[in-house]
């Protein structure tokens, strides 16, 4: 089959398409992405050579970009990770998060409809569903909890998520959906928690933790979820919704303090600083319908999980000082420019 991943230069997009040249080496994989800030083509570096692999720039929400590409590459399954994703960017800037998570969307729905696709997998998140109470560790996401969003970035994910819906009963297109919790692991772009404490820590810098780091989130190893996607693109019923979560909830201040720990550092790095607006206090996903149906299970425990994310960022530190130099970007006309 041909896969056609949109925003594969990413995090999870390009885990993503390593675990699909990995696992299916019958399958070819063509990555769009515009290459905005938290694409990294140096993510790729490995897959380009790889001749089952093209990588094209592009924006999702360009139709005739995305049209050309569909008419030259004719793709069997669209999975579509591209999307602007940092909660606090989109307090500040909201329209670009609408534009790419919705608008690019449809525009990719407009063209599985008009060239014909085998499945197309819509990556969402389990913000959608808003947040649980710290005080009811009985409550979970499940498929059918409302969506309650709280900030411009969930809004627009769940919008997407409508949309797909829409078409796959209006135009009968073949959709999935996935929602997953808070990944990590490999390739993460340094603004996110993780990777952030990681990279700041190496340098001995102070680690700013929201409030006082009581927000709890469930955290899936990346690959984990890069398995459940796989399977549910390729075996999930049409037009479903699948939850895909950890079942590793950890407070914020938690994890940063057992990063703090697997690097060796002190504590005393720990800075508290001034809540964000509408900030969710707990997620926690219910997995209970993925493993049901497709026999998917997390596989990584928090503890193996996070030692060897932080050994990565220790053996690929020129991966991460790139980006925050601001080398990174000037790597996509290394690789291309004047072809």
């Amino acid at each position: 089959m041909k896969i056609l991943v949109t925003g594969g230069a990413g995090f999870i997009g390009g885990n993503f398409i390593y675990h699909e040249l990995a696992n299916h080496p019958e399958d070819q994989v063509i990555c769009l992405d515009a290459l905005t800030y938290a694409g990294n083509l140096e993510t790729l570096a490995q897959a380009m050579e790889n001749p089952r692999f093209r990588f094209v720039k592009g924006d999702i929400a360009d139709r005739k970009a995305v049209f050309d590409l569909f008419e030259a590459e004719k793709p069997d399954i669209v999975v579509n990770f591209a999307a602007e994703s940092h909660v606090d960017r989109s307090v500040t800037d909201p329209e670009v998060f609408l534009r790419t998570n919705v608008l690019g969307t449809q525009v990719l729905m407009d063209a599985c409809r008009k060239f014909g696709i085998g499945r197309y997998h819509q990556v969402s998140t389990d913000e959608v569903y808003g947040d649980l109470p710290l005080d009811r560790p009985d409550l979970f996401f499940t498929e059918e909890t409302p969506l309650h969003t709280s900030s411009p970035y969930s809004a627009s994910k769940a919008s997407a998520d409508l949309v797909v819906l829409a078409y796959a009963r209006t135009f009968r297109l073949p959709v999935s959906i996935t929602r997953c919790s808070n990944n990590y692991g490999p390739y993460h772009f340094p603004e996110k928690l993780i990777p952030l404490m990681i990279t700041r820590a190496l340098k001995d810098q102070s680690l700013p933790v929201y409030g006082k780091g009581e927000n709890v989130r469930d955290w899936l190893y990346v690959e984990d979820h890069c398995a459940a996607i796989d399977l549910v693109m390729r075996r999930g019923r049409e037009g479903e919704v699948y939850n895909v979560g950890g079942h590793n909830e950890r407070s914020n201040l938690q994890v940063v303090k057992t990063i703090l720990k697997e690097l060796g550092k002190p504590e005393s790095l720990i800075t508290f600083v001034t809540d964000r607006p509408g900030h969710d206090m707990r997620y926690a996903i219910d997995p209970a319908k993925i493993h049901r149906e497709l026999g998917w299970l997390p596989r990584t425990p928090f503890e193996e999980g996070i030692r060897d994310t932080v050994k990565w960022y220790l053996d690929n530190r020129s991966w991460w000082e790139h980006i925050l130099a601001g080398e990174y970007q000037a790597y996509y006309e290394k690789m291309y420019g004047g072809r």
